[in-house]
C-alpha cells in the first residue's frame, strides 16, 4: 500500500512539471493573454487616435490624411498636478476618532484674564513737611493709619526765626499807623503820602513773608488783633485721608524741606494688572474689564483702561495697565488681589477650531476633507485666536471640511506616505 502511494505521488509530480514547461513556452498562458489584451488596447488606441478621413469632392484624399495624422495635431496641454492627499478608509476614521467642522463666519469676543493689585491713588498722595528750623512742641497725630480731615491740625512747632518774622510784621504795621499824618498839615501833605506809602510796601512785604512760612490768613487776622506774636506754627492737613507714613516725633528739631507725614486719600484707588507681551496687540485704552475680588464675592466692578506703561518688564515680559476705582466705603484697600477680565469684540473672522491647526514650528497646516476618505495637507495663515477658535487669514475659503479631531494621527499617517515632507 505504502509503494502503491509513492507511484501515485511520482505520477502527479511528473504531470505537474510537464504542465508548467508547457506553460512557459513563449511567455506561459497568463503573458499571452496580457500581451494580446495589451496589442488589443493599442490597436484600439491607433485606430481612435486616427481619424476616418472622407475625401472631399475635388480634394486629394492622401493629403487631407496626411494633414490629419497624428504628427500634424496641436499639442495638448498638460493636465493640472492634483494636490496630494492622504487616504484614511470610514473605518479607519471611526477607529481613530477623526472629526471634522465646517470653516465658517463666525463673531468673535476675546477674553483676557489676569490678576491685579489694588494700590494707591498716586494722584491723591500728599506729603507733609515743614519750610522753618525748629521743634515739635505738640504733634497732634502720633500715629500711623489714623483717619485726617484736610485742615485737620498735625503737629505745632516753635520757631524762633518764625517768632522773629511775626514780631517784625507787628513792628512794622505799628509804624504804617502811625505814619499817617494829622488833618490840616498841608505843607507836610507830600512827605506823608511817601512815608505812608513805604510803610504800606513794607507792611505787605512782611505779610507776605508770613505767607512763605505757611501762616495762614486767618493766624494773621489773629496776630494783627492781639498784637503779640503766635509761639508756635500749627501744620495743617492738605488733604482727607489716612498717614501712611510718619516721621514726626514729639519734641524733635525739624530742618526746613524734612519730611513729617505722607497721607493719601482712599476715595478712589488703582487696580494695575500684568498683560502678557503676545496679548498687549489687542489692549487699547478705553476697553472694559469686570473687576471682582475674592474678599468681595458677588460685588463685579466696571473700569475702563485709562493707562497702557510704555515699558515692558524685562523679567516677566508682561506690561502694566492700570484701571480706577470709586473707592467711597473704603472697601477696596491697598494690596489686595483682584482679579480681571478684559472683554474684546474682535467682530467676524473666519475661523476653524484650534483643534484642527498643526503647528510645525515653521508653518501651519489643516487636513482639508476632500471626501471619499481622502485628506488634503493645505498650508494656512493664522490670525487671532479666541473661543477656541483660530483665525484664518489665507488659505481655506467658507464651507471647506477640515479635520478637528485626531489631525495629529492624520499628520502622521501623511508623513509616513511622503505626502507631507
Amino acid at each position: 500500500m505504502n509503494k502503491k502511494n509513492t507511484m501515485i505521488l511520482i505520477v502527479l509530480f511528473i504531470a505537474v512539471v510537464v504542465f508548467v514547461g508547457f506553460a512557459g513556452k513563449e511567455g506561459g498562458i497568463f503573458r499571452k493573454k496580457v500581451q494580446k489584451a495589451v496589442v488589443q488596447t493599442t490597436a484600439q488606441t491607433q485606430e481612435q487616435a486616427a481619424p476616418s478621413v472622407q475625401p472631399e469632392p475635388g480634394g486629394d484624399a492622401v493629403s487631407q490624411v496626411a494633414q490629419s495624422s497624428p504628427g500634424n495635431e496641436q499639442p495638448l496641454s498638460a493636465p493640472e498636478e492634483e494636490a496630494p492627499t492622504v487616504e484614511i478608509p470610514e473605518a479607519g476614521q471611526r477607529f481613530i476618532g477623526v472629526k471634522t467642522a465646517t470653516v465658517v463666519e463666525k463673531t468673535l469676543n476675546k477674553t483676557i484674564r489676569t490678576v491685579g493689585r489694588v494700590e494707591y491713588d498716586e494722584r491723591k498722595i500728599a506729603t507733609v513737611n515743614t519750610k522753618i528750623e525748629g521743634w515739635i512742641e505738640n504733634l497732634r497725630v502720633n500715629y500711623t493709619g489714623r483717619y485726617v480731615q484736610k485742615g485737620e491740625i498735625l503737629a505745632e512747632i516753635y520757631s524762633p526765626e518764625l517768632v522773629a518774622a511775626q514780631q517784625e510784621y507787628l513792628n512794622i504795621l505799628k509804624w504804617s499807623r502811625q505814619s499817617v499824618a494829622p488833618a490840616g498839615a498841608e505843607e507836610s501833605s507830600a512827605i506823608n503820602r511817601m512815608l505812608a506809602q513805604d510803610a504800606e510796601a513794607m507792611r505787605q512785604a512782611a505779610r507776605q513773608r508770613l505767607r512763605f512760612f505757611d501762616i495762614s490768613e486767618a493766624q494773621i487776622r489773629k496776630i494783627e488783633a492781639t498784637g503779640s506774636p503766635l509761639r508756635t506754627l500749627a501744620v495743617f492737613s492738605p488733604v482727607s485721608g489716612y498717614v501712611v507714613q510718619k516721621s514726626a516725633l514729639q519734641g524733635m528739631k525739624v530742618q526746613p524741606g524734612e519730611k513729617l507725614f505722607d497721607l493719601v486719600d482712599t476715595s478712589t484707588v488703582w487696580v494695575v494688572s500684568d498683560i502678557y507681551e503676545y496679548e498687549l496687540a489687542s489692549i487699547r485704552t478705553g476697553q472694559k474689564a469686570e473687576i471682582t475680588l475674592g474678599s468681595l464675592p458677588g460685588r463685579v466692578f466696571v473700569s475702563a483702561i485709562e493707562y497702557v506703561a510704555p515699558i515692558l518688564a524685562g523679567e516677566t515680559r508682561t506690561d502694566k495697565v492700570r484701571f480706577t476705582l470709586e473707592n467711597k466705603g473704603g472697601e477696596l484697600k491697598p494690596q489686595m488681589y483682584a482679579n480681571v477680565e478684559i472683554k474684546i469684540p474682535l467682530g467676524s473672522r473666519l475661523v476653524v477650531p484650534d483643534a484642527a491647526l498643526i503647528n510645525t514650528g515653521a508653518r501651519q497646516l489643516v487636513y482639508v476633507d476632500k471626501g471619499d476618505g481622502y485628506f488634503e495637507p493645505r498650508e494656512v495663515s493664522v490670525g487671532v485666536k479666541a473661543e477656541g477658535m483660530s483665525e484664518i487669514l489665507r488659505g481655506l475659503q467658507g464651507g471647506e471640511k477640515v479635520a478637528s479631531a485626531a489631525t495629529f494621527l492624520i499628520d502622521s499617517e501623511a508623513r509616513l506616505k511622503g505626502v507631507v515632507k
